[in-house]
């Protein structure tokens, strides 16, 4: 599914123009990642939660010539899967 199958299928529901979907959608995932750029958790329950996680510089190897190289310490997203979205996840199958 791409977010313009999520467009599609929230318009739908709402009974509301795929324009209009789409500044909605998008404007829920702006909030999201303005959210986590800030370091808030964003929580949506029976949906799952988004944090930020700081991974520390390390030393890696290259794996084609095996010469040590330095990685910088960055910033991830991590996204956890509620409850519901768990069950229903594994329900399905």
């Amino acid at each position: 599914m791409t977010k313009a199958d999520i467009v599609e299928k929230a318009s739908a529901a709402v009974d509301m123009p795929k324009r209009k979907g789409e500044v909605v959608v998008n404007m829920v995932l702006r909030c999201i990642i303005d959210a986590l750029a800030e370091g808030e958790r964003v929580d949506l329950r029976g949906f799952g939660s988004f944090r930020v996680s700081s991974r520390h510089d390390r030393t890696g190897r290259n794996p084609r010539t095996g010469q040590e190289i330095d990685i910088p310490a960055k910033k991830v997203p991590l996204f956890r899967a509620g409850k519901e979205f768990r069950r229903r996840v594994n329900d399905d199958m």
